[in-house]
């Protein structure tokens, strides 16, 4: 990747939903060479795709929390059950196996507290494989989507 790709991928960073003519006028280049490098990032697996950002408060989604989990252990086959959990689980936003104290961090979101409470105790807490739970619920958002860094050659 060279400071074109890195421009272009910042540009669509933005807005995913600029036209290769936008981008061009954004970085400098024809809309067919950004064409042809958007597509070249799409299938080297640079770009995975495109999406929405949602607004979590106005669908209701009130209470995000960020968990930190323990397992009990790591015997055959507790990786794969918890991996199912977390897979089968539509609130949990995000999971990241972590280094330190806790095994994974989970990002959580629930429409209120007592939903979060049911959550921890009822699927967290319950799962075989989970030792201990530690929960932090977020106050407020001081930044939540980055620009990229700046090109690194």
């Amino acid at each position: 990747m060279d400071h074109l790709d890195w421009k272009l991928l910042s540009a669509l960073h933005r807005n995913g939903r600029l036209t290769n003519r936008e981008l061009g006028e954004t970085v400098g280049l024809s809309p067919s060479q950004c064409s042809r490098r958007r597509l070249l990032l799409e299938k080297a697996g640079v770009i995975r795709g495109y999406g929405v950002t949602l607004d979590q408060q106005a669908m209701g989604l009130g209470v995000m929390a960020f968990v930190q989990i323990i397992m009990k252990g790591h015997a055959a086959g507790a990786f794969e059950r918890f991996q199912a959990l977390i897979n089968g689980t539509p609130m949990i936003q995000e999971a990241h196996a972590v280094s330190g104290d806790a095994d994974y961090i989970l990002k959580v979101v629930t429409k209120d507290l007592p939903s979060l409470s049911a959550f921890v105790t009822d699927q967290l807490l319950a799962h075989d494989t989970i030792g201990h739970v530690k929960s932090y619920i977020a106050l407020r958002p001081l930044k939540t989507d980055s620009p990229l860094p700046p090109f690194m050659p």
